[in-house]
């Protein structure tokens, strides 16, 4: 057995149990990477069925039941049965479920499961040859076991609170009901706290918590993966070849470096390096593939690994495209194959000179076309943060505020022809001349407020005019939604915003400024119908 690094010492105490005398029942608490226990729980149970005597005196049969899928009783009972004795049901005999001879329906009801149970095990111990004895001497053959073991493990079990709440305390005492040597695990991400039923009619399992798995611990187990991932033997047509083993060694542990502060779970980890790598490594594969064409010897040309100059150069050009595939892909929020062909390096990625390849990384802004293919409440995000970083605060209340003069709630600045003012003193430099300046992210979620409520309330609201009665109401939901501040983040990521606030920092709201031209903020307001120079204090 080859556990995931991490699991070694949890593996070893379930391994331990389960081949000498297991509770009755175990619940094991995974917070973090529960898809990752799944796979270890199965790797040790499959282990230990295969065990042979003297190493293992039980023969184990066991069954994963998920509580999600199995949401009835007869379900449930149907799952474990037929799993445990290798049933299959198929659709030629009506789709029957196991049964003995002459014996009773047992997915009607508890009781008839544990029937079940109890004739599956009978029925295992002939199979195995349990309890027949040598020429009748009282004497067991040598190479039997002694006798069959069940294991029912329950994934996510806190479903069966919602689902099934009733069999709940029936499978924590399904040992002492059924009678027979049976284990029953419980593996859920919430406390037992949580699940247990009331008034003590469950026994206190015993307690298997899996602790968090480091980062280092992590990268192993990615980088473990690289060598079942490759397809082909051609490195034209497969990115997993043996020879580029170290440069994946060296994208993992960069991209851990990067995204394990945001997910510890291995499974949504190696989802990322799967958009990822692809587009990492093909750069290379095209020079090689150019170095073919180019390359008259009959005898062919061997692959080199890249120099240490080109991994520094890849990775100073995929790093900032880590943070937005884990924004786009760890929610799910796009299909991780769409994602990577819309992410793909440039052909000539290695040819360009150093300042060309950092110029396209993601800190460089999106040229204009790319700016009015966004959404429409990013492009009102846009413009709120381009008015933020250009008007005063104190011209806020003066620009949004209603009152009952609607023709009064603005303030249009005069045009100043001379450079001095009255007194001699030099006139104020406008502030679209100093550039932008730092907001609170809420004032320009109170900016975009007003925008949408001027300019596009109407719009988003179509036909639920008649369920909000109050003015303004439609519009403070939607600026509360979690999609705007998504949108904030992506726009960050796109170099569009930047924040000028350490993101670890707890005290005061995050500050950003507006990195968009006013050239750019002013065709997005004509695409809006938003009238941008009205809104501004010093108008352009």
């Amino acid at each position: 057995m080859l556990p995931v690094p991490g699991y070694e010492q949890f593996c070893d105490d379930l391994s331990t149990l389960l081949s000498t005398y297991p509770p009755s029942f175990i619940y094991v608490q995974d917070i973090e990477s529960i898809r990752t226990t799944f796979n270890v729980i199965d790797t040790v149970l499959r282990d230990v069925s295969q065990a042979t005597p003297p190493q293992n005196t039980f023969k184990v049969h066991y069954v994963r039941v998920d509580a999600i899928s199995c949401f009835t009783a007869r379900l449930f009972f149907e799952t474990v049965i037929n799993t445990l004795v290798g049933w299959e049901p198929k659709w030629e005999d009506g789709c029957t479920n196991w049964s003995p001879e002459n014996e009773l329906r047992w997915n009607e009801n508890l009781d008839t499961f544990l029937h079940g149970l109890r004739a599956a095990h009978q029925h295992l111990c002939q199979q195995h040859g349990i309890g027949a004895t040598d020429k009748g001497k009282g004497k067991q053959r040598e190479g039997s076991y002694d006798d069959v073991r069940f294991v029912v493990v329950v994934e996510r079990a806190e479903r069966l609170k919602e689902n099934l709440p009733d069999m709940i305390v029936p499978l924590t005492r399904l040992t002492e009901m059924a009678r027979v040597d049976l284990t029953v695990i419980f593996v859920s991400q919430v406390g037992w706290e949580h699940i247990r039923p009331p008034l003590g009619a469950s026994p206190d399992p015993y307690f298997m918590d899996i602790q968090g798995i480091s980062k280092d611990n992590v990268a192993k187990s990615l980088i473990s993966n690289f060598s079942s991932l490759s397809v082909s033997e051609d490195i034209l047509n497969n990115p997993y070849h043996p020879a580029l083993a170290s440069l994946y060694t060296h994208f993992i542990t960069t991209l851990c470096d990067i995204c394990f502060p945001f997910t510890h779970d291995p499974q949504e980890l190696q989802y990322i390096a799967a958009a990822r790598w692809p587009g990492f490594v093909k750069p290379i594969i095209d020079a090689y593939k150019q170095q073919l064409d180019e390359q008259m010897d009959e005898n062919g040309l061997e692959f080199t690994p890249p120099s240490e100059e080109v991994r520094m150069r890849l990775i100073r050009y995929f790093n900032p495209t880590f943070t937005s595939a884990l924004e786009a892909l760890l929610p799910r929020l796009t299909n991780a194959t769409d994602w990577a062909k819309a992410n793909e390096p440039p052909p000539n990625l290695l040819s360009l000179p150093r300042t060309s390849t950092a110029s396209t990384t993601s800190t460089s802004k999106p040229d204009s076309s790319n700016i009015r293919a966004l959404p429409r409440m990013s492009k009102f995000i846009l413009v709120a943060s381009f008015l933020a970083s250009t008007n005063p605060p104190k011209s806020d209340i003066r620009m949004f505020g209603r009152g009952l003069d609607e023709k009064k709630r603005r303030r249009r600045a005069t045009a100043k022809t001379s450079g001095k003012t009255k007194s001699g003193a030099p006139s104020k430099i406008p502030q679209r001349l100093l550039g932008p300046t730092a907001f609170a992210l809420d004032r320009m979620v109170a900016i975009l407020g007003g925008l949408l409520e001027e300019n596009d309330v109407d719009t988003r609201m179509g036909g639920l005019a008649k369920e909000f009665k109050i003015p303004g109401e439609y519009t403070d939901m939607e600026i509360g939604r979690v999609g705007v501040y998504s949108n904030v983040i992506e726009l960050t990521s796109m170099g569009l915003l930047h924040r000028t606030s350490p993101p670890d920092r707890l005290d005061g709201p995050p500050m950003f400024k507006c990195a968009v031209s006013y050239e750019t903020t002013l065709l997005l307001a004509k695409e809006l119908d938003v009238a941008l120079n009205d809104l501004l204090w010093d108008p352009m």
